[in-house]
């Protein structure tokens, strides 16, 4: 296993980023992939799909770069430079943009734990990984990024909150297939077995994605160090979530969504985030909720967890909307893949 050793002080001063370039490059990772984990990331697919193959089909240089660069047990350094906070994505782009053609070739050459193709001896491959980023980023990211966004915030939202109610541990045993807290200062981030890393004293990020894959892990040596995961696939799956006609002529369109997304217990401010309404309206269409016995909440922690009843789960099920609820949701483990 591959694990970083981190000293209190560390962990302490870490925080949650952010990061337009990582979730245009995992939506690059789901592409290449094509697998979709839900729903929501097959309709995303099967829009995006087809157009992402065509243009790596009109160029098979940089169709070569990307099956190189992502490799099975490392992903090439210069196509994932660690994301830093507030850092848009045409500044994360220029970033890539900026790597040697020496450094992208011999980034290459360890994702590919092999000597570099012949079709790959070339000085503009830093460009062609930028060009790549920035057509995925236009046409399929950017399009839904307000949404995104607010997804990315809510998952933020919910890690924070747990690590006032449950300590660090808690948080790193459950952010991504292969992360676990192993006592002693050690922090296990993926299952390869490669040499322990002491990152004491860097500057340590936790940056979320929305597509349902594994993530990975970037560093900038000695400097700043980040872990790339997938959120709570709750917030990031939107199929299933349409508002029956019939219950939102019953509550409200605004209440009827608010009533749906309460399969999984979420707090205030993780509705606010997904919906995009205002905090006072959603405390409005809480506490009419409330009255109704159509939701009830509780107190975890520093957090107030809000879900429906068995009244609400009757409502919406009769509606067609919406799965069962769930305390608590957990995301899906499976083997991790990428860099360690």
């Amino acid at each position: 296993m591959g694990w970083w050793q981190v000293n209190a002080d560390t962990l302490a001063r870490s925080r949650f980023v952010i990061s337009p370039l990582a979730e245009t490059f995992a939506c690059l990772k789901l592409l290449h992939a094509g697998a979709a984990a839900h729903p929501g990331e097959r309709a995303w697919l099967d829009a995006h799909l087809p157009g992402y193959r065509r243009r790596l089909a009109g160029d098979p240089v940089t169709a070569l770069l990307v099956r190189s660069g992502l490799g099975r047990e490392w992903i090439a350094d210069f196509l994932t430079p660690t994301p830093r906070e507030g850092e848009t994505f045409e500044e994360g782009v220029a970033r890539v943009r900026a790597f040697s053609p020496g450094q992208a070739r011999a980034h290459l050459s360890v994702s590919l734990a092999g000597p570099l193709p012949a079709g790959l001896r070339r000085d503009d491959l830093p460009e062609r990984a930028a060009a790549l980023l920035e057509y995925v980023w236009t046409e399929a990211v950017r399009p839904y990024w307000d949404r995104r966004r607010r997804v990315l915030e809510a998952d933020v939202v919910a890690r924070t909150a747990q690590v006032g109610r449950s300590g660090w541990a808690a948080v790193l045993d459950a952010l991504r297939p292969g992360t676990r807290w192993l006592g002693g200062n050690r922090f296990q981030v993926n299952h390869h077995e490669y040499p322990p890393r002491e990152i004491s004293g860097a500057e340590l990020v936790f940056v979320p994605v929305t597509p349902q894959r594994h993530g990975w892990v970037s560093w900038e040596e000695a400097e700043r160090y980040a872990v790339v995961y997938p959120c709570a696939g709750v917030l990031a799956d939107a199929s299933g979530r349409a508002v029956p006609a019939g219950l939102g002529a019953l509550l409200g369109t605004a209440r009827a969504g608010v009533l749906v997304l309460l399969g999984t217990p979420l707090t205030t401010s993780q509705l606010v985030a997904v919906t995009g309404q205002g905090l006072g309206s959603v405390g409005r269409h809480l506490r009419v909720l409330l009255d109704a016995g159509l939701a009830e909440r509780w107190r975890a922690g520093r957090s107030v967890l809000y879900a429906r009843t068995a009244a609400g789960e009757v409502l919406v099920r009769a509606a067609g909307a919406g799965p069962q609820v769930r305390r608590p949701a957990q995301p899906a483990r499976h083997d991790a893949s990428g860099r360690p």
